[in-house]
């Protein structure tokens, strides 16, 4: 019986393997090289929206970083190159006619964000065009934040995300 046990527990340990190196190998070289570009942009975008906090966001009556945040994704998507936008995890949002969720995807990141995720990805196809969706989770992580959003201080985990839709790198 042990070794009955050893070789069903061997056989499925292969059998994972197998079917993980499978999908290793199956990756679309297009999504793994337009992912890679995602997560630039968003190192990108995030430090961008820290340093414009901490150097220049005294208090809330100046132009947040977030609003800049915003003109910058405007000028990417007049520009042709990518969609990006923030939306809002939480029930209390400073702008819920523009930070809600506005479709399936963005309502299963919510839900796998706020359940401790990290990203959440799809490719679809959009006029015989593909693209990567993907979403980044979006925390408090600096003092200054809670200067607007005073009702995350203390607030651990995403509280919004930067959702990206960037046409496939073929």
């Amino acid at each position: 019986m042990k070794k009955r046990n050893y070789l069903f527990a061997l056989f499925i340990s292969i059998s994972m393997t197998l079917v993980l190196l499978h999908d290793a190998i199956a990756e679309d070289p297009a999504v793994t090289r337009t992912r890679h570009q995602v997560h630039m942009l968003d190192t990108l975008y995030k430090n961008a929206v820290v340093l414009i906090t901490d150097k220049y966001v005294t208090d809330p009556s100046v132009f947040s970083a977030a609003s800049a945040a915003g003109a910058l994704f405007q000028v990417m998507k007049d520009n042709g190159f990518h969609e990006v936008r923030l939306i809002g995890l939480t029930d209390v949002l400073i702008n819920p006619a523009v930070n809600n969720p506005q479709d399936a995807f963005e309502e299963e990141v919510k839900h796998k964000l706020l359940a401790g995720g990290a990203t959440h990805e799809e490719v679809v196809t959009i006029d015989g065009k593909r693209y990567l969706r993907m979403a980044t989770a979006v925390p408090v992580v600096m003092e200054r934040c809670v200067m607007c959003h005073a009702n995350f201080k203390g607030v651990d985990g995403a509280i919004g995300s930067l959702v990206y839709k960037v046409p496939l790198i073929e």
